[in-house]
């Protein structure tokens, strides 16, 4: 699975691996922090960064979901995570690979493997920054939500995106 995007970078999507996972914890915690900045305040940026402490669950996504890593060079650009067959529950590019198209060939390779599995809907708990690419790519808001993490409010809102 090799693409080009703007800027002629060549980004390959490949499977992740546990050996990917210090990696992805890095670029989850450096997103939030400045890709996210601008929708959330500092208390909830850490409360969400505290989520890379729980090794337990990071070694389960590898796991148990299907995880895609966009690859530059010998850099990753970005991840996505599906779990249960069409549950987006990671997708963060690095950020100095923001608005050049990783997202989207990450998201596309995703709903491939969804549509493998005749699932007709994709759904996805997407933050503030993210929404406006959810909904660029055809997601809908089904609800905002409040989730609480270390006892900090973060908002964001349960989406969907209904394949035909």
């Amino acid at each position: 699975m090799n693409n080009n995007i703007s800027d002629n970078q060549n980004i390959t999507i490949r499977k992740g691996n546990e050996t990917d996972l210090p990696e992805m914890l890095s670029l989850f915690k450096t997103s939030i922090d400045e890709v996210c900045k601008k929708d959330y305040d500092q208390h909830q940026l850490e409360a969400w960064k505290s989520g890379a402490d729980n090794k337990e669950r990071w070694i389960k996504v590898i796991r148990d979901q299907y995880v895609l890593v966009a690859v530059s060079g010998n850099q990753i650009a970005g991840f996505c995570t599906l779990d249960q067959g069409n549950y987006i529950d990671l997708l963060f590019v690095h950020k100095d690979y923001q608005q050049k198209g990783i997202a989207s060939i990450l998201y596309n390779e995703v709903e491939k493997e969804v549509r493998l599995h005749h699932q007709m809907q994709i759904t996805a708990d997407v933050s503030k920054t993210a929404r406006p690419f959810f909904e660029r790519i055809g997601f809908h808001v089904i609800q905002e939500q409040e989730v609480n993490i270390k006892g900090i409010a973060l908002t964001n809102y349960k989406m969907a995106k209904n394949l035909s």
